[in-house]
């Protein structure tokens, strides 16, 4: 079964049926077990999250029952497991949303500080996708619990933001960078990392004016002056310079459909599987920077770079294929590869 508590409480079966375990409290009941699933948890500890600090009379006994009504809903999906150090419902952890949320983001956070940005911003969007809502709301006295999982959620989105950052995003970020500083105006790193988007969208006058309403933010409602890093940050941008990675190459879009060259274009893609460099060579317009460019789109190359005035194009092998459209025009352009020592992958 595959359990959420990052919204609603939701329970599915195996092939996707919903399953209903009663009311607010036996869902409330449940979601505490969730949140140590496989592991048992203490009769204390659920009466604590269940009634809060002054449970009524009889608390043990009405525990009881509650446990009783949902091994009845749960059953025969997933047992719930009682003994005298408490209860445990029998599921894996990897079938609760929240343990999976925990487990990418440390694997996002552990790419982000080996460098691999791709990767981290990959996991980090696959662990935000998770969330469906507000965190436990069907456990209303156990405030500390959905707190910590929504400050890790925000620290996730800040993660994200800073992979994305590094792969050369920018303005794109900046609409909700404003509006998570809306929600969290405290927050010296969205600061900085609202001044890093804007300065590589070309607006480094408007990230030199957060800087200032950061600068009085912090003064009006703490006291206090922004932090070594941030200053250091509008330091660097009062230069001129940014931590920001530069913005993405993007070839160049292409309003006419592409007919007539599909010979060229699959030796040019069986080439690039075993050279590192293809040059299209022939007389000037022939058609060479087109099909250039239509190769290196077909091959997944959103990243590929022009080397020189000979339509020679070095293209990523890592992006999805795409097939875009130009006219034919006469005459021909040659094709030949510069081999590399070690054969690369194919487009």
């Amino acid at each position: 079964m595959r359990f959420g508590i990052l919204g609603p409480l939701d329970i599915r079966t195996d092939d996707g049926t919903p399953v209903d375990p009663g009311g607010p409290r036996p869902r409330a009941l449940l979601t505490l077990l969730l949140l140590d699933a496989g592991r048992t948890v203490s009769p204390a500890r659920l009466i604590d999250g269940l009634y809060g600090s002054e449970p009524p009379a009889g608390a043990a006994n009405a525990l009881q029952s509650q446990i009783s009504r949902l091994r009845g809903r749960l059953a025969p999906h997933v047992p719930v497991e009682g003994g005298s150090a408490g209860y445990r419902v029998v599921t894996p952890a990897e079938s609760v949303d929240s343990h999976i949320f925990e487990r990418l983001c440390g694997e996002g956070r552990a790419a982000l500080a080996a460098g691999d940005h791709a990767r981290a911003a990959t996991a980090l969007r696959e662990a935000l996708a998770l969330w469906r809502g507000p965190a436990l709301p069907d456990l209303p006295r156990a405030p500390a619990e959905a707190d910590r999982l929504t400050e890790l959620r925000l620290t996730a989105v800040q993660d994200r933001v800073e992979a994305d950052l590094a792969l050369g995003g920018g303005p794109e970020l900046v609409p909700e960078l404003r509006a998570l500083l809306s929600a969290h105006p405290l927050s010296e790193r969205l600061y900085g990392q609202l001044m890093r988007a804007l300065h590589a969208g070309g607006r480094p006058a408007e990230a030199l004016t957060v800087y200032e309403e950061a600068r009085r933010t912090l003064a009006e409602e703490l006291g206090a002056d922004p932090s070594p890093e941030l200053s250091a940050l509008h330091g660097e941008l009062l230069r001129g310079h940014t931590a920001a990675a530069p913005r993405r190459p993007r070839l160049p879009a292409q309003l006419t459909r592409c007919v007539g060259r599909d010979a060229e274009l699959d030796r040019i893609t069986a080439l690039f599987a075993e050279a590192r460099l293809v040059t299209l060579t022939g007389p000037g317009g022939t058609g060479k920077t087109r099909l250039a460019i239509e190769a290196a789109s077909r091959c997944g190359a959103p990243d590929a770079r022009r080397t020189s005035a000979s339509s020679s194009w070095r293209p990523s092998p890592t992006a999805g294929r795409s097939r875009t459209p130009c006219s034919r025009r006469s005459g021909c352009a040659r094709v030949s590869a510069h081999r590399a020592r070690t054969p690369r992958s194919g487009c």
